[in-house]
């Protein structure tokens, strides 16, 4: 059986991804950078220090230490994500889902537990969730495998009967490291990417998700060498 559905946070659960752009393209801009609509989506899915990381590596600032536009970054975002984020859709219905087949439910998210808290609060999930994890708690953030592997031992499941659900590249990348079954959700404008074709399932909305998806993974689990 399925022991545990573990799921991404930023873009997954809650629609925050609009946010975070509009405070990069503020911040970015106190140190010259004008950021567009593109270069945001490029990202996506990174943790905020590698995002401030990789656009200092393409064009470099002075004014400025990273940590402070780092910090900029992730107190702006906290605040529009606390005051306006609404949840992705499909949410409340596939906790409903798993809550209804008895399968512990935990989020995975490259966030910090400050924002995650957050979250799970203004989209009022709490009493769904054993526990939520952070990877910035963790040695590596994804795309490794760490936060996934340690959301597992805080359950008392085995990774490998997990199913995660993942909107972004680099958190396929850590649930697929970790041994877990994946369900992608991609944005739509890449949802085609080829780097989705990791996933063992890939929809365009959780609402698609159902119990004979459940069904199709737990029967899987008999098959210990097929590709997840």
């Amino acid at each position: 059986m399925i022991q545990a559905a573990i799921f991404d946070m930023d873009g997954l659960l809650v629609d925050s991804e609009p946010f975070w752009r509009d405070v990069e393209v503020e911040v970015f801009r106190t140190v010259g950078l004008e950021m567009s609509d593109e270069m945001c989506k490029r990202t996506t899915g990174m943790p905020t220090d590698a995002v401030v990381r990789y656009w200092y590596e393409q064009f470099p600032w002075t004014n400025r230490s990273l940590d402070e536009v780092n910090t900029d970054i992730l107190q702006g975002a906290y605040d529009a994500i606390g005051k306006y984020a609404g949840p992705m859709p499909g949410v409340p219905g596939i906790l409903d889902l798993f809550r209804q087949e008895g399968i512990p439910m935990a989020i995975a998210s490259a966030s910090p537990m400050h924002l995650i808290e957050l979250v799970i609060d203004r989209l009022n999930i709490r009493s769904y969730f054993t526990c939520w994890h952070s990877a910035t708690l963790e040695k590596r953030n994804k795309p490794h495998p760490d936060v996934y592997l340690g959301t597992a031992q805080k359950l008392g499941v085995q990774p490998e009967a997990c199913v995660t659900f993942e909107d972004s590249g680099n958190g396929l990348k850590a649930a697929h490291a970790a041994g877990m079954f994946t369900v992608a959700v991609p944005a739509d404008y890449e949802f085609n990417d080829p780097k989705f074709d990791l996933a063992m399932l890939k929809i365009p909305v959780l609402t698609e998700f159902t119990t004979a998806h459940l069904r199709e993974f737990e029967n899987h689990l008999s098959r210990p060498s097929a590709v997840r």
